[in-house]
């Protein structure tokens, strides 16, 4: 059945979306082990994706202690997985549209903290419904993990999927707010609770290997003229990994289409005392009678 404004075939479209990311969160997940690489996850799942589904959202981010989100591995990166709290993120996209979510494997030894995400992700999911305020399901998100003793990542947040576009309203916020929106039905959101030992803020690092197209306009140069055509023509307003394109001379052109405002780079945000972050997120469709859950 339609729901709300999306018609039958848009809505099998999510469906399909969030088939395929359970499919291969699950085979990620299941590799992440010490002595294993963060680039063999990311390209496995990466590689899972496109044979399954139409695409990546975006880059496999895979969020490594005080890291909470935008870490995805570059050409050539050999870092392998320790005695880390690693969060896995990945998106699925089926003619544009898309499905969110991230688990948090624990190879560090603080499961209660993941477990605060996870529980404050369910918390949350009880809340969901039509009429129900995004701010009253911040208020949610934030009492589970501050009763876990932790603090929720306060300048990070849920937030609506569109066609194509991975980061729209509503905002689905981490803490309690007045201000804020009622869901309605036909609403796609991903919720993603953050939790840390630490502040409960994120700044960004210095490390950037994703990057989108944000103004799309005619450039001189071949090189980055032939970039941006690809760029257009494959991931349209959609994230993507420096790492996807070959050779030495597209990490130029990468730069040079930064300089010149025509991509916009997305830096490493890490918390900003340094301490461990967990993760959980799903993305849902809000329905007539509540939600439906797209990736669990």
């Amino acid at each position: 059945m339609s729901i709300g404004p999306l018609d039958d075939e848009t809505v099998e479209k999510y469906r399909e979306a969030g088939e395929v990311l359970r499919t291969v969160m699950d085979e990620s997940a299941e590799m992440v082990e010490p002595g294993v690489t963060h680039l063999e996850v990311a390209e496995y799942a990466e590689e899972r994706i496109r044979e399954l589904a139409d695409g990546c959202a975006f880059p496999v981010n895979i969020s490594v202690n005080e890291e909470a989100s935008h870490a995805s591995p570059g050409r050539g990166d050999d870092t392998v997985f320790g005695e880390d709290m690693v969060c896995l993120d990945i998106g699925v996209h089926v003619d544009g549209y898309i499905a969110d979510s991230a688990v948090t494997v624990d190879l560090s030894g603080n499961d209660e903290l993941v477990e605060s995400a996870e529980e404050a992700l369910d918390a949350a999911l009880d809340m969901v419904e039509a009429g129900a305020h995004t701010g009253e399901i911040g208020a949610e998100i934030e009492d589970v993990i501050r009763g876990y003793g932790y603090t929720p990542v306060l300048n990070l947040s849920g937030h609506g999927v569109e066609q194509w576009d991975a980061h729209t309203d509503p905002t689905i916020p981490n803490r309690g707010s007045d201000r804020g929106v009622e869901l309605e039905v036909g609403d796609v959101v991903a919720i993603e609770p953050f939790a840390t030992d630490g502040s409960g803020k994120v700044t960004e690092g210095s490390k950037n290997e994703i990057y989108s197209l944000v103004h799309d306009r005619s450039v001189r140069d071949r090189m980055s003229r032939k970039l941006l055509d690809e760029v257009r023509e494959t991931y349209k307003l959609l994230p993507f990994a420096a790492r996807w394109f070959e050779g030495g001379r597209s990490e130029m052109a990468i730069r040079r289409l930064e300089q010149q405002g025509v991509l916009r780079g997305y830096p490493v945000l890490k918390e900003e005392e340094g301490a461990m972050v967990g993760q959980a997120e799903d993305t849902i469709i809000v329905t007539e009678d509540g939600y439906e859950n797209l990736t669990r």
